[in-house]
């Protein structure tokens, strides 16, 4: 909200009763309370959010609520749809790195090292146990 403010873009907080007195809903130009303390009553109702965006014109969203949007990318794409710019990771990146495995092997063809594992069909405890048992040639950056 400073960023923004200090590029001249006005702001609206949308919170939940939880986060009422919080700092981000203060420093907001404006301040909307979209549903009770639980974050299914809040938060994690698209409906709500994208509804009360409207009212108020915004033509992005942001959020620290990175921890409820990370891993679900159908936030994003109802931005997208509805025409709301949301700041953060395209839906296709979110898919994508929301598997530990898929983003592993991409950090792998981008020559990242990555701490070794096993990801075969056999979930096993003894399958874990002879993998563990496998040499690295991982090393430490």
């Amino acid at each position: 909200m400073r960023t923004a403010a200090d590029m001249g873009i006005k702001t609206v907080a949308v919170f939940s009763d939880a986060d009422a007195q919080a700092l981000f809903v203060s420093k907001a130009d404006e301040a909307v309370c979209i549903g009770g303390a639980l974050r299914c009553d809040s938060y994690l109702n698209q409906d709500k959010n994208n509804c009360r965006r409207k009212i108020n014109r915004c033509r992005c969203h942001t959020s620290g609520l990175r921890i409820f949007y990370q891993r679900n990318s159908s936030f994003s794409k109802r931005c997208k749809d509805e025409g709301i710019v949301f700041i953060g990771p395209a839906a296709e990146v979110i898919e994508v790195m929301g598997s530990k495995i898929s983003a592993k092997e991409i950090m792998k063809k981008a020559g990242v090292p990555v701490v070794p594992g096993y990801n075969g069909a056999d979930q096993t405890p003894a399958r874990f146990k002879q993998e563990s048992r496998k040499k690295s040639d991982f090393r430490s950056c």
